[in-house]
């Protein structure tokens, strides 16, 4: 039977530009390709703001709507929840207004959810506003790597999801101390969603006036010399292509370590955990996620061009164990972050930073991976299981278990067993991906050959 054909969007050309030569004699390029990642960074930087409110405030508004510790990981849970089924949602909507319609709508509509859950009044009316505002931002986190894969070859994937990754939670956690100050003004919490939410429809439509995509496959060394027209020929995703992605090993075993990847708790209960066992005011706790975020901004930075480096080492095994020993460093360096009382706030301020660099290696080394091993056309749907339904749902289990456990046992007891046990294992896990990756990227590579082959012999080159 003849498997329907699903676009990937609109081909045409305001939405897929052809690859231009280089002034700089470095080959075929993709034009505007920084333009389009400043937005898009931009945009995510915008969501993470809105995200932190929530994590940043909650004593407040906990105080505000009279809700109990575990209303947080209600809300976290939801959240994701919510993201799991919007990823694929998003990937439909581009298939008919291309990425840049799909980008658009999510970030630029999406930011009045945002305005509407300032003014919520109960439990209630927050959870349903913030469960539709979180489907906003998974679009950037489905396309966004695509994105970057159809703008730059292989080896330099690393650092520019450093730069971008690095970015966007840099500029989030500057403004978390600013944040952290609205606790001091009466409804301080719902100003911030007033604000943020105003940011991303300014976002929306910046993004519709200047963000010209790629085009799929343009980052491939075999697919750039071809026009996008002939490329999409030999890059029609039908179904079965889409569930192929889950008999590739190495996208499966990614997969699960996404599945245990539980320290974004720390991010999410971090000023929880100071004000709680610790004893720091809000304001005071909010203090860590400067550095949590300057942390980030290295560990991406320095991530990508380690995780490029290793790469250009050893194509096969180089990222592999990079982030095998992501995991481990994030878990041991966690268990004094959070097991510890130090009198003040200083050493929080070092070991927070220390967890955001250890945190901010991942995308750098964890999505170069998944484009290894994922054909372009696929990697939106990629991302979206990768992101969207296995990250999000393991993060909505952690944070829904965290909250009820952290009434139970104890804020730090809980991020001993959920974030550095957890974590310990996922870096035991990685071990099971050095097998299959030589022979996933192996694969790929071939069959980018014979695409280029009869791209060629069609077009009489």
């Amino acid at each position: 039977m003849t498997q329907p054909t699903l676009r990937t969007g609109p081909a045409t050309s305001t939405d897929a530009a052809a690859p231009t030569d280089d002034t700089s004699g470095g080959g075929p390029v993709v034009p505007r390709r920084k333009t389009n990642l400043a937005l898009l960074g931009g945009s995510m930087a915008t969501d993470g703001g809105e995200g932190s409110i929530m994590t940043t405030l909650f004593p407040v508004i906990q105080a505000s709507l009279g809700l109990a510790t575990s209303a947080l990981g209600i809300l976290a849970a939801t959240g994701r929840i919510v993201g799991a089924v919007a990823g694929p949602a998003w990937v439909l909507v581009a298939r008919k207004t291309g990425r840049k319609g799909a980008l658009a709508l999510a970030t630029g509509f999406w930011g009045l959810w945002g305005v509407a859950a300032g003014f919520s009044q109960n439990f209630t009316q927050l959870l349903v506003l913030y469960a539709i505002m979180a489907m906003g931002p998974v679009a950037a986190h489905t396309f966004v790597p695509a994105v970057i894969g159809d703008s730059f070859e292989e080896k330099r994937r690393g650092r520019v999801v450093g730069w971008v990754y690095g970015g966007v939670t840099a500029t989030s956690s500057l403004l978390a101390p600013l944040i952290g100050q609205l606790a001091n003004i009466e409804n301080g919490w719902r100003y911030g969603f007033f604000a943020f939410g105003a940011v991303n429809v300014l976002f929306g439509v910046l993004i519709l006036a200047f963000y010209k995509d790629p085009g799929v496959g343009s980052g491939e060394a075999q697919l750039r010399e071809f026009d996008q027209k002939a490329r999409d020929a030999e890059q029609t995703v039908t179904w079965d292509k889409v569930k192929s992605l889950l008999k590739i090993p190495s996208f499966v075993v990614l997969l699960g370590s996404r599945l245990l990847s539980s320290h974004l708790l720390l991010a999410s209960f971090g000023v929880v955990l100071l004000v709680q066992e610790y004893g720091f005011d809000t304001a005071v706790a909010a203090t860590v996620m400067a550095p949590f975020g300057f942390g980030y901004l290295a560990g991406t930075f320095l991530g990508g061009i380690l995780s490029d480096a290793l790469h250009k080492v050893s194509p096969n095994y180089g990222r592999v164990a990079f982030l095998q020993a992501a995991q481990l460093a994030y878990a041991v360096i966690a268990f004094f972050a959070t097991q510890f009382a130090y009198g003040g706030i200083a050493p929080y301020l070092v070991l927070f930073a220390l967890v955001g660099a250890a945190m901010g290696v991942n995308p750098g080394v964890n999505r170069p991976l998944v484009m290894s091993v994922t054909p372009p056309e696929l990697r939106p749907a990629a991302f979206a299981i990768f992101v969207s339904i296995a990250e999000s749902v393991g993060f909505a289990i952690y944070t829904l278990t965290a909250g009820f456990l952290a009434e139970a046992i104890g804020m730090r007891a809980t991020m001993l067993w959920l974030v550095v046990g957890i974590m310990t294992l996922n870096a035991v896990y990685l071990t099971l991906l050095y097998k299959p990756f030589r022979r996933d990227r192996d694969a790929l590579g071939r069959e980018l050959e014979r695409r280029h082959e009869r791209l060629a012999a069609s077009s009489g080159s």
